[in-house]
Order: C-alpha cells, then sequence, then structure tokens
C-alpha cells in the first residue's frame, strides 16, 4: 500500500509509503487520503490524526506522470472533483487535530499540506520547497496567503517566486513548524504529542481549533479559488510546458522566449 493506515490508541496514523518513488503522489494516493480523513472526522474513536512519511522523505509532491495524466481536463476547466482537492478540503476542513511529522524533503505539495495542520514538527534532516514559479506554475491551496500570514511578506514572496528548498531551522523562524528535533526523536515525539491531544476533552480541542481558524476560512477559500483557476490555466502554457519537458528530458528549462 502506498498509503499506510492504522489506528491505535484514538490516533489514526496516515504514512506515505513509497519510497522507491520518493513518496511521491498519485491520484489513487490522495483518494485514499481524502476517505480516510472524512471518515475520522466522524469517528468517535479516532481523537487525533498523524502524517507522516518515510525517516528518508517526507514526499516529493506530485508523481509527476500521473500529475500529467490527470492534472488539466481537456477543456482547461477546474476540476474540484480530482483527489487532490478532496484530499486538501477534507485536510484543511478537518475538526480533529492534525499532528504532521517530517523528515527529508517536503517538495511542492508535502510543505502546502502543512499549512493546513496543526501541529507540525520537523526533523533535522527535513527541508521544505514549494517550487511551482520554477514549473510555470503558481501557488496552490491557499498558500500563497497562509505563507504570507505565517512568515511575513518577504520571506514568503522568496520562499514562492524562487522556490528554493530551505532547512528546518528557517521553517521554525518562519513560524511553518513548531519544533525541530533530531531525527531519531521526531516521531516518538510526534506520536507523545497525538497521545497528549487524545487524552484531552476532544469537543475542547474541537472547538479551540475551530475558533482559531473561524477568521481564516473564508480568506482561505477565496485564495484557493484564486489559485486553482490560475494554476489550471498556466498549467495548459507554454512555460509550464517547457518546464515539464525539461524535467523528463533531463535538462535545464529555457524561459527566455516566453515575455
Amino acid at each position: 500500500m502506498d498509503i499506510l493506515c492504522s489506528k491505535s490508541d484514538g490516533i489514526l496514523t496516515l504514512e506515505f509509503n513509497r519510497l522507491e518513488r520518493k513518496n511521491a503522489i498519485t491520484g489513487a494516493m490522495y483518494q485514499t487520503l481524502a476517505d480516510a480523513l472524512l471518515a475520522a472526522d466522524s469517528d468517535d474513536s479516532v481523537r487525533a490524526i498523524l502524517l507522516c512519511g518515510k525517516r528518508e522523505i517526507f514526499t516529493a509532491g506530485n508523481d509527476l506522470d500521473d500529475f500529467m495524466k490527470t492534472a488539466r481536463p481537456k477543456d482547461g476547466s477546474v476540476d474540484e472533483q480530482r483527489p487532490v482537492f478532496q484530499f486538501m478540503r477534507a485536510l484543511s476542513g478537518c475538526s480533529k487535530p492534525v499532528v504532521a511529522a517530517v523528515s527529508g524533503a517536503a517538495i511542492g505539495i508535502g510543505t502546502t499540506m502543512l499549512m493546513h495542520c496543526d501541529l507540525v514538527y520537523a526533523a533535522d534532516n527535513a527541508s521544505f520547497s514549494m517550487p511551482f514559479a520554477q514549473l510555470g506554475l503558481c501557488p496552490e491551496f491557499a498558500s500563497s496567503y497562509l505563507l504570507t500570514q505565517l512568515a511575513g511578506y518577504p520571506r514568503a514572496a522568496e520562499k514562492l517566486m524562487l522556490g528554493e528548498a530551505f532547512p528546518a531551522q528557517e521553517a521554525l523562524e518562519m513560524g511553518l513548524v513548531s519544533k525541530v528535533l533530531p531525527l531519531y526523536e521526531l516521531m516518538p515525539y510526534a506520536q507523545a504529542q497525538a497521545a497528549k491531544l487524545v487524552a484531552l476533552p476532544a469537543a475542547s480541542i474541537r472547538a479551540t481549533k475551530r475558533l482559531m481558524k473561524q477568521s481564516r476560512i473564508e480568506p482561505v477559500k477565496a485564495a484557493i479559488a484564486a489559485e486553482n483557476q490560475l494554476f489550471s490555466n498556466m498549467l495548459g502554457g507554454a512555460e509550464a510546458k517547457e518546464a515539464f519537458t525539461a524535467f523528463f528530458e533531463k535538462r535545464k528549462p529555457d524561459f527566455s522566449k516566453f515575455a
């Protein structure tokens, strides 16, 4: 299974399990995650959710072979029934606390999804990147809004415009993660934090989360709508075609011919 789902002591653990492909996420994996999150939200036996990858890597982001086959409808419209939309909608709207444990690289949506989690912990080998502009695309799933809120405009602009990777310590300084730990301590610590949430009054945790997120619900929805429309349009553009062609041909893209 490319996504491992396990439930124990009130914690639902969702683990990326495709190490041979750097945990790159396919549509089927997004659907599994979406279904698991929706089921957990209505399951009284689940009181916290833990999202994690492998020690070597959290996720390389979208599986580009799968992504290019399914990302853009032939008419260029935004298909909100796609599994990635279902996953991000389920994650963003989840009423229960979501803890993320990140080791290794978190690329693209691997970083974007963390902004919709509640407690995010990183190993000292973690790195983060959102290389959307490098691919001729734009930010996704409210990252243009949420990262600016977390880190301020100058830092958000640097990360989203240049798309370069940054280390765990910088992610901590930006407010993207709550704590950085040695690699061997990451999972025991994240599991212990999730266990603390399980032991607390469930209604109080849900109410606290709802109150903290309430003021950003509409801005996040608006940002997602704007980003996804632009993303869909740009996906069919010449710059994105050049970026993806260069990726598959293992060469550096040349954007100099585009205005």
